[in-house]
């Protein structure tokens, strides 16, 4: 599992764990680990040309020391001081000693102080840009893991310069510009081809939009560990955590052992979510499938093995959790009916809208919500882009008025639940994805692993990890229908439990 702790969280590690260790010694540490990355991924440092953008943090002294270690190597590095008076001393005079230098206004901090790296890019096409449109590779120092809001112009314009150099980027802990905490990017950022982290992942970097301008992730391991709390911010899983959570079922099992689902979904007009619910859910681990509602010609025909109902939730038969609201219409009857049972629901799609808030909060059985960001933003009273910015904030703001879990899908999903804890995210599926019908197979899916006995959180973790994987599998590069993706679940579970 890898875990990502708060900005608050690991300063606090780093303090103690500082306090043990000789002055210096931490960021010596980091600089390692990100000349090593660096390193191996310009394959041959000597007579490689490597730019640092340095701003006035401690990661800018990363970067500096690192630019030492590689210029050691025989690698010609310049570095671009954003705040030449406040540039990390120490770092600055190793990299000078190893043979680097500072290109920019000033020229170290010696020089002109008055005009920054970030003043003389300002400035039209000079020695900064033409450094950086020649570099093999630019390291992002200019912000830290507590940087708030977009870059500053200068820096900003240094950042689309790297964009545009055939220089490959590497982000020190963090891309320059986004939230280390949210994963929000508010302005202008950084868009690196590898981030390399320390001691722990910070939200930021698994979370979308922020995700996107990490690029691949490599974390450095400076004995941070111990010092670190137990509960993290934010979990992801893989795929032993998922093989654990998965139903096996046991020589005695039989279908009702292993549990049953209902799914109440379809209608006149939107049947094959019926159908496809029940897909997901038939490969999802419960041992029967009950369907109710007016797809159920639809339904038996595809998948004989369901039993189906006209008669509503209620009169259905028992089940140990109940999935509703796929392609339901304008038809609140049975989101009613299901919220009102005192087994696991799983609202999704339709019954979103339909389901009363109130009855929702009042449930003492568990929720879990599966909205998109649209229908989570209508929930929150809120525009579809203001979620997507900030998909943590709204993912743990829509559990707590709800009292429920909530899945909020994405290109990451993320699982929060009402009491707090930590988030977990899922980053396993791909674009061919967001195809109709998709959420309909995922919802079927967790539900059936809710039947099964798996908390809400866990349902919708081990769900979402799970379609991810089959989506890829559907696609394998190429278009697939939902359909697809429901065919391909016993593949992905197979890859997970083996």
């Amino acid at each position: 599992m890898r875990t990502a702790y708060s900005v608050e969280t690991v300063r606090t590690a780093e303090r103690a764990l500082m306090a043990r260790l000789p002055e210096g010694a931490l960021m010596q540490r980091a600089a390692a680990g990100l000349a090593a990355a660096c390193a191996e991924l310009l394959g041959r440092v000597y007579g490689s040309r490597v730019v640092l953008l340095v701003g006035s943090g401690d990661n800018g002294g990363d970067a500096l020391y690192a630019g030492a270690r590689l210029a050691r190597r025989g690698a010609g590095v310049a570095a671009v001081l954003l705040a030449p008076e406040r540039a990390h001393a120490a770092g600055l005079a190793a990299l000078l000693r190893a043979g680097g230098r500072v290109v920019g206004a000033g020229e170290g901090p010696d020089g002109d102080a008055g005009r920054s790296a970030g003043a003389a890019a300002a400035a039209g096409v000079g020695a900064v840009e033409e450094a950086i449109l020649r570099a093999d590779l630019v390291v992002d120092g200019i912000v830290g893991i507590g940087g708030k809001g977009g870059l500053r112009p200068g820096a900003a314009q240094l950042a689309a310069c790297a964009a545009e150099s055939r220089a490959a980027v590497v982000a020190v802990d963090l891309p320059s510009g986004v939230d280390a905490d949210t994963g929000e990017v508010s302005g202008g950022a950084v868009r690196a081809d590898l981030t390399v982290t320390f001691g722990t992942h910070k939200p930021g970097l698994l979370i979308d939009p922020a995700r996107e301008y990490a690029g691949s992730v490599r974390l450095v391991d400076i004995g941070l560990g111990p010092e670190l709390p137990e509960e993290p911010e934010l979990e992801a899983l893989q795929h032993a955590d998922v093989a654990r959570l998965l139903p096996l079922p046991a020589a005695e099992s039989d279908k009702y052992r292993r549990g049953v689902v209902g799914i109440a979904a379809g209608s006149a007009r939107y049947p094959g979510a019926a159908v496809l619910a029940v897909s997901g859910a038939l490969r999802g681990g419960a041992g029967a499938v009950r369907y109710v509602g007016p797809a159920g010609d639809a339904v038996i025909s595809r998948f004989p093995e369901t039993l189906v109902s006209d008669q509503g939730p209620k009169h259905a038969g028992r089940v140990q959790a109940w999935v509703v609201g796929p392609g339901a219409g304008d038809d609140a009857s049975a989101v009613g009916e299901v919220l009102s049972s005192d087994v696991p629901v799983l609202i999704d799609a339709d019954g979103l809208r339909l389901a009363d808030a109130d009855a929702v909060r009042a449930r003492t059985a568990p929720t879990l919500m599966t909205p998109h960001a649209g229908e989570a933003a209508a929930l929150l009273g809120v525009s579809r882009e203001t979620v997507e910015a900030a998909r943590l904030t709204w993912a743990r703001e829509l559990a707590s008025r709800y009292g429920a879990t909530v899945l909020l899908k994405g290109s990451t999903t993320l699982v929060a639940d009402a009491r707090g804890g930590a988030v977990r995210v899922n980053a396993t599926g791909t674009p061919w994805l967001a195809t109709a019908g998709s959420g309909d197979v995922l919802s079927g899916l967790a539900g059936s692993l809710l039947a099964s006995g798996l908390s809400a959180r866990d349902a919708g973790s081990a769900a979402a990890y799970l379609h991810g994987l089959a989506g890829r599998y559907a696609a394998d590069g190429a278009p697939a229908g939902a359909h697809d993706v429901a065919a391909a679940i016993p593949a992905a579970w197979r890859d997970v439990r083996d």
